[in-house]
């Protein structure tokens, strides 16, 4: 049976045998293994600096460079490279050497094909555990909202079947939405529905990369690539092998990459910056954006094909205030958090005059709004019950807004009875982010920290605000 995909190795194997080197440049791929094969230490050498490998084997005794000469140049080069040591010489003092320098374990010559096959699904379990914990720390540092998605809404329940059925695949995702709709959440929902639940689940915040770091954050370099490159790096789909990579706000990302990121979707092959040589990698990609990728299109902004290639499926999460009847459990979840004591404690703590309150709020902000209200009502109330004056005042005297596209029907005026003049979702939008930006003192760091978008972003909208002011000026 072939060895799975994901426990596929990129093997490197030096020896001057050269009926050796043909059995190895036939039988490894038939392992389902990529194998570059070399007659001698200084060729494998060569082939580490050219190329990236997730193993090498070595023969110990070769003219030139013994193995163990190899070894010790292979941990400074390339050292994400794992070493097994051949040794027709077997005992004590070859094993203890061999360790000694790094290697992960060695075999006797002459050793069989099984022995060889073994040998690398350790070091391909290995690299799955590796990977697994690089994710697990991403995952922990990028944790936050609610863990699951929550709303029994008509809208939500659509949601959740859509999800049902395109998670067990392996097709791209688009996930749309306003911020704060909770379009991570949805990424990882499909994640832990997925074949793909027990390999790592790398979300990557598109807005968040240097630009001129992108390409290396995500498919990695070779040490000496660039100024500042002392050392290999690998890329975020590279750490993702074997499970699911997740772009958020993938509108950000500029079109040199967005080629990029078209060829991996095509191919599976990345290319670390300074290598020749693509290799392949195993992933799913999620993908989700609050901006309007066809009309970027049509700005020549984002690639059409990038597009139609990624939008297999397209899940769409709805704003808050079109499933206002989801606030009430949504908001005793976020409270359960907020207070971190389990659910069932904390219901009747939302008392019914707080939930009206927030049932007329428009949550310009979605669910993250909701989530900082519930957090900023729990302290207030002392860790009892939460009552309107625990609201923060924009909650407590709601200005309802009435969006153009008719989304929301009425509005509520000041109490004589007046409408307000119909707004559009960009001119609601703006409000809310000059709103915080005055709530934090100008302190953008802090604003974008809390709308949930990247500090390049928030620059963004500031510099469109400005442009649309001098405009209409």
């Amino acid at each position: 049976m072939d060895t799975p995909v994901h426990k596929s190795l990129r093997v490197l194997f030096a020896d001057d045998e050269k009926s050796l080197q043909e059995f190895m440049r036939t039988e490894l791929p038939r392992l389902g293994h990529e194998v570059t094969v070399c007659p001698d230490g200084r060729a494998a050498l060569k082939a580490l600096e050219r190329g990236n490998f997730d193993v090498a084997i070595l023969d110990i005794r070769m003219p030139g460079l013994t193995g163990i000469q190899v070894l010790e140049q292979l941990k400074q080069i390339s050292p994400h490279t794992e070493a097994i040591l051949l040794t027709g010489h077997p005992g004590l003092d070859t094993a203890v050497e061999a360790l000694r320098f790094g290697a992960f374990d060695y075999l006797t010559k002459p050793c069989k094909l099984a022995e060889i096959e073994v040998m690398l699904q350790r070091v391909a379990e290995k690299r799955e555990l590796t990977n697994k914990n690089l994710a697990l720390q991403r995952r922990l540092k990028a944790a936050e909202g609610p863990t699951v998605l929550v709303g029994s809404s008509p809208a939500m329940q659509a949601v959740h079947r859509l999800i049902s059925r395109i998670a067990p695949t392996d097709s791209t995702v688009l996930i749309l939405g306003e911020t704060g709709t909770g379009k991570e959440l949805a990424a990882r929902t499909i994640f832990q529905q997925s074949r793909r639940c027990d390999m790592p689940f790398v979300p990557v915040n598109c807005g968040a990369l240097s630009e001129n770091l992108v390409e290396s954050e995500l498919f990695g370099h070779r040490k000496g690539a660039f100024t500042g490159a002392d050392r290999d790096h690998r890329g975020l789909f590279e750490v993702a092998n074997g499970g699911t990579v997740f772009l958020d706000e993938l509108g950000e990302l500029n079109k040199n990459i967005q080629v990029k990121l078209l060829r991996f979707l095509e191919s599976g092959e990345i290319r670390r910056v300074g290598e020749n040589e693509p290799f392949k990698t195993d992933v799913r990609v999620l993908c989700a954006t609050n901006r309007d990728l066809r009309a970027m299109i049509e700005r020549d902004e984002f690639r059409e094909d990038l597009y139609f290639r990624i939008n297999t499926f397209e899940i769409r999460l709805p704003p808050l205030r079109e499933r206002r009847e989801d606030i009430p459990e949504l908001a005793r979840h976020l409270l359960s958090r907020a207070a971190r004591r389990p659910l069932e404690q904390i219901v009747e703590l939302l008392t019914p005059e707080a939930i009206d309150a927030l049932l007329e709020h428009d949550w310009p902000g979605n669910v993250r709004e909701l989530a900082n209200v519930m957090e900023h009502a729990f302290i207030l109330s002392g860790g009892g019950a939460i009552l309107p004056e625990h609201l923060p005042q924009s909650v407590r005297h709601p200005r309802r807004l009435t969006v153009a596209t008719g989304g929301l029907g009425g509005s509520a005026g000041s109490g004589t009875g007046s409408t307000a003049p119909a707004r559009t979702l960009r001119e609601i939008e703006m409000e809310h982010l000059l709103r915080v930006l005055e709530k934090h003192g100008g302190n953008k760091p802090a604003a974008a920290a809390e709308l949930g978008i990247s500090l390049k972003t928030l620059y963004n909208k500031l510099n469109q605000l400005q442009e649309e002011r001098k405009q209409a000026g």
